[in-house]
């Protein structure tokens, strides 16, 4: 059992930001493992992905949140407000931007939006591994001109550079608080709800721009069967015919690659053998219907 020290810090931490700035990737090596899917495309992250990294002295919940966005439809008006719950929750937000030459303006809309929180707020400039040296401290210069931010940390998400200082920057932030969770305590979400972000990680990978954002997965049957593979049978959900089409593939062969890869990572996920079943269906226009949204399990509460 921990033991709690009189200076035991605990509380939630916001991951903020535009889409494809890390967030995710951060996340994940923060905890040293994965939780959160990720991909080269932007708006990868559809849900609240809570993760909990306890220490001594210390317990970070994270909130990894979706890309702060100007929504077009129903699924991504859910999933911006999904991300404001999380600042509103938060104890600390943490406002991820990229390294470039100068402030990006679009993380400058999204600190003009923060401000209302009223929240404290550490700037993480991300992805310094791609950039030159000589232009970071400008960079820092003109963010701090923008806002008075408890620190500005220069970070590789990716490479796991400045981590260190980062958690330190946001233990220093958090309240004098008794841990929320048990030590051993990683997330909240369940095993089905894993297995759905998995594949739809692959098919984020594997398809073009249309694809993937409009497909949802649902998990329509998960059982454990002792001395023999877990049974899964998963359903792919688009938004027209043509896309099931091109989904499966001629012959199947392109949703076997989906099933292929994302079998392989759900049972190293599980630890065990799993029989992964890939049916594919279409339900028009889902993402701009607020019922399928809902029912399809996208809102602004946890998932479980």
């Amino acid at each position: 059992m921990l033991q709690v020290p009189g200076n035991f810090k605990a509380g939630y931490v916001a991951l903020v930001g535009r889409p494809n700035v890390g967030k995710s990737t951060l996340l994940n090596a923060l905890l040293g493992t994965k939780i959160a899917i990720t991909s080269p495309k932007p708006q990868t992250t559809r849900h609240k992905i809570l993760g909990v990294l306890t220490g001594d002295d210390y317990q970070m919940v994270f909130l990894d949140t979706p890309g702060l966005i100007k929504p077009q439809y129903e699924l991504q008006s859910v999933m911006v407000k999904a991300a404001k719950t999380a600042i509103a929750d938060a104890d600390v937000v943490t406002l991820m931007v990229e390294a470039g030459e100068s402030p990006n303006h679009m993380d400058l809309e999204i600190l003009e939006q923060l401000k209302p929180f009223n929240k404290p707020i550490l700037l993480v400039i991300n992805k310094i591994d791609l950039i030159y040296k000589d232009v970071l401290l400008p960079l820092i210069d003109s963010y701090s001109k923008a806002h008075t931010f408890l620190d500005i940390l220069p970070i590789s998400a990716l490479e796991a550079d400045g981590l260190s200082e980062l958690k330190q920057a946001i233990r220093d932030a958090l309240p004098v608080h008794p841990p929320y969770y048990p030590e051993d305590y990683l997330t909240e979400h369940s095993e089905r709800f894993f297995v759905s972000e998995i594949i739809r990680e692959k098919i984020f990978y594997l398809y073009g721009e249309e694809i993937p954002y409009s497909t949802t997965v649902e998990i329509a049957e998960f059982k454990e069967k002792s001395g023999r593979k877990d049974y899964i049978h998963a359903i792919i959900y688009v938004e027209k015919d043509s896309q099931r089409a091109i989904l499966i593939g001629k012959k199947g062969q392109a949703l076997k690659r989906v099933g292929s890869l994302a079998r392989e990572e759900i049972e190293q996920f599980l630890g065990r053998p799993v029989y992964l079943d890939l049916w594919v269906k279409v339900r028009e226009k889902w993402r701009r219907k607020p019922l399928a949204v809902k029912q399809f399990g996208y809102s602004t509460n946890l998932p479980k």
